[in-house]
């Protein structure tokens, strides 16, 4: 395991492309009721595939924060800050890693699933999770309903948790007390 004093260039690639990935889910997401009926099959398999990206790249950062941890902070931290730091972080990667998988398993309970497969940007077929399509008509509708639920719930989590993410590091950018402009994840 490496420590640097500053987020290695993949790092900051894989946060970006994730946020990115991430944000252009959320804005696809809150269109659907605004999309007419002839586009609304191209978002939805666009919010799919960014979702199933999302979850490869967070996966990506996961094991590279694993081998390569993160800078330490250039002054001592308060342990209430270092203690609620660490656990947005835990919360934010469980997210990202739970959403992209609630959608898969909410997609994979969709009545129509077998008749339009998935394909992820439309390179080639994602496959479904086979136990969620192997259930009855029935139980199938009802787990596409709570598992639409949960999808929904986490979302609303996650948009809380970016907020709280976004305004700490703009407080620890702009203090002049307690910079931390050289170790974050801005590119150069």
């Amino acid at each position: 395991m490496q420590t640097t004093s500053r987020y290695s260039s993949l790092a900051v690639i894989l946060h970006w492309i994730v946020a990115a990935g991430i944000l252009v889910n959320v804005a696809l997401a809150w269109s659907f009721n605004f999309i007419s009926d002839d586009n609304i099959r191209f978002a939805i398999d666009t919010h799919k595939s960014l979702g199933i990206s999302v979850l490869g790249f967070v996966l990506l950062r996961i094991f590279w924060r694993l081998y390569r941890q993160p800078p330490a902070f250039p002054y001592p931290q308060p342990p209430l800050e270092r203690f609620l730091a660490n656990a947005t972080h835990l919360f934010l990667y469980s997210l990202m890693l739970l959403l992209p998988i609630s959608g898969w398993l909410h997609d994979s309970a969709w009545k129509a699933a077998s008749d339009h497969p998935m394909h992820l940007f439309g390179l080639f077929e994602w496959p479904r999770i086979g136990a969620i399509m192997q259930l009855e008509p029935v139980q199938k509708e009802h787990w596409h309903e709570v598992l639409g639920l949960i999808h929904t719930s986490l979302s609303y989590a996650l948009y809380g948790l970016l907020l709280l993410h976004v305004a700490a590091a703009l407080k620890h950018h702009f203090s002049v007390s307690q910079p931390v402009r050289g170790r974050g994840m801005l590119p150069g």
